[in-house]
């Protein structure tokens, strides 16, 4: 009969704790969407003001990955 208490009470902190580990994972995801969703309307908002430029880092960004990639197949 004890053991049986002292793993239902075991059972109870367990849960508790598990519970506690949800509720910090869900307030994390919330700030990081709100981080994320302020990060992404900056980002439309300067390639907004600044499109040709935005185009340029594209490509530019475009171009030096495919030449890595293309050197890293040769070798």
């Amino acid at each position: 009969m004890d053991e049986t208490n002292r793993l239902e009470s075991e059972k109870s902190q367990l849960r508790t704790k598990l519970e506690s580990a949800i509720q910090k994972a869900q307030e994390v995801c919330e700030r990081l969407q709100d981080q994320t969703s302020t990060a992404a309307k900056a980002t439309d908002k300067s390639i907004r003001e600044h499109p040709y430029q935005a185009v340029g880092i594209a490509f530019g960004v475009g171009l030096l990955v495919g030449l890595l990639v293309a050197r890293g197949r040769e070798e």
